[in-house]
């Protein structure tokens, strides 16, 4: 194991800032739970050991490699983030999960094939050491795949509470003290949220009477809310975006983030609209389409999966460009979203975006964007953040009882709000948001880059 670094959480009191925000110390072993042990849940974990191994560094981790400035650009103060903030440790995380096949991690990882095959070698005993517990799993909404290491009980509430058990298991078997959960699971198909989703008595109702509203990341949802354990929604899926979510999130203290992973495409768009937008360049139209082989493509070619997806992508440029406020910029673009299964890719997405823009006087002008990216390696730092910040946040007083933790947008493409208010897409604002909830949790004074003087 790499040598851990001495930083704030090796504070053994609670600290407090100038608004009496207290956070309690990251004491003890931070267990890691994960629904869908596939690609992007073993490059993550192998990715940990990897680094705490010293094989490889952590890239892309704002948590691990990013800095904050503190105070006036003349007073040259930027420490890390993990310097700066009571963070769990890279050593003190342990991990478990559920998935509808019974490959232990290191065989899961060769399947997948994100990893070379020479790095998992490196870390495969403690991959191979990580089994998954039966899942979940209901095919009526993942269709494209079949898996039977899976749950059986008369009902859903059945279910949950055979999840409930696992995650009580765990926490004896594992000797952590603090629990968070991470969906990295398929896109379930596309569901819109009814009356069983409004309470936890209607929902607790629901799942004894098997109803088809509540999907499987539900049922993990509600298990993990029932026990304290905050929730990271990193599909499209309704998941914890729910107010009976919202009401267990706040009712017991277990923060809740989501949804969708900001990877690939969707991370292109958000950091060119908000530019264009900035420079008040208009849009003609946005044309997207993608190739991409693994799990997630798979499942994808489903329709009912694939709307789920495309809700989720749509809502990006809307939220950015603001057409409402600049109809004539934004008004009357075009948006078209493809994705398209296509095995020989495996893992390596390949996203095209034609973008039609126009300028001055009202000049047509294009641009073409092609990323070739790797899925799992884009998604794979953001589960390591939002699990540290998670953790954080279920340690603050000012943030563990407010359920949806906005400021954590940064790491998603339909980022969660409190019900009637728009969220926040352009990807420096959303930045801009994270930074200066730390900086408030510390007592330091926020950078709003408004001054008027050169230092400020």
């Amino acid at each position: 194991m790499a040598k851990r670094q001495k930083t704030a959480s090796s504070s053994a009191a609670p600290t407090r800032n100038a608004n009496t925000t207290t956070i309690q110390p990251a004491k003890g072993k931070l267990g890691i739970m994960i629904p869908g042990m596939g690609a992007v849940a073993t490059t993550f974990v192998a990715g940990v050991e990897a680094v705490r191994k010293g094989l490889a560094n952590p890239i892309g981790s704002l948590t691990q490699m990013g800095t904050i400035r503190l105070g006036k650009r003349t007073e040259g103060k930027s420490p890390k983030i993990k310097e700066f903030l009571p963070l769990a440790g890279l050593d003190d995380l342990v991990f478990a999960g559920w998935d509808p096949f019974e490959d232990d991690m290191y065989t899961a990882a060769r399947k997948a094939g994100v990893l070379e095959r020479e790095l998992l070698d490196q870390v495969k005993p403690f991959l191979s050491s990580i089994k998954p517990r039966p899942a979940v799993f209901d095919r009526n909404y993942v269709k494209k795949l079949d898996g039977h290491y899976v749950k059986k009980g008369k009902n859903k509430m059945e279910l949950a509470e055979q999840v409930r058990a696992d995650i009580r298991e765990f926490q004896k078997s594992s000797g952590a003290s603090r629990f968070v959960t991470a969906w990295c699971g398929s896109t379930e198909i596309f569901l819109q949220p009814t009356a069983v989703h409004q309470s936890l008595k209607t929902f607790e109702k629901a799942l004894v009477s098997n109803d088809e509203a509540i999907a499987p990341s539900m049922i993990y949802a509600y298990a993990s809310l029932m026990e304290g354990v905050p929730f990271a929604n990193g599909a499209p899926n309704l998941t914890v975006d729910l107010p009976v979510m919202l009401e267990l999130s706040r009712k017991n203290d277990a923060p809740i983030c989501g949804k969708d992973f900001k990877t690939g495409q969707t991370l292109m768009k958000t950091i060119l609209a908000p530019g264009f937008k900035a420079r008040l360049l208009g849009l003609a139209g946005w044309f997207s389409t993608n190739i991409l082989g693994n799990r997630d493509g798979e499942v994808l070619e489903d329709p009912g999966s694939f709307k789920t997806k495309e809700e989720s992508k749509h809502s990006v440029l809307e939220h950015i460009l603001q057409p409402d406020l600049y109809p004539e910029l934004y008004g009357k673009f075009t948006h078209k979203v493809r994705i398209n299964y296509y095995p020989p890719r495996g893992d390596n997405k390949e996203g095209w975006d034609n973008i039609d823009i126009f300028g001055w006087l009202g000049y047509p002008m294009q641009i073409k964007v092609d990323f070739l990216c790797r899925d799992s390696i884009l998604a794979a730092p953001i589960v390591l953040d939002l699990v540290l910040f998670l953790d954080l946040a279920k340690r603050t007083s000012e943030l563990s009882g407010i359920g949806i933790q906005e400021w954590l947008s940064f790491y998603f493409k339909s980022p969660m709000t409190v019900p009637g208010l728009y969220p926040e897409h352009d990807l420096f604002i959303q930045l801009m948001k994270l930074k200066n909830t730390l900086r408030h949790l510390r007592g330091e004074e926020l950078i709003t880059h408004l001054g008027l003087e050169y230092y400020d």
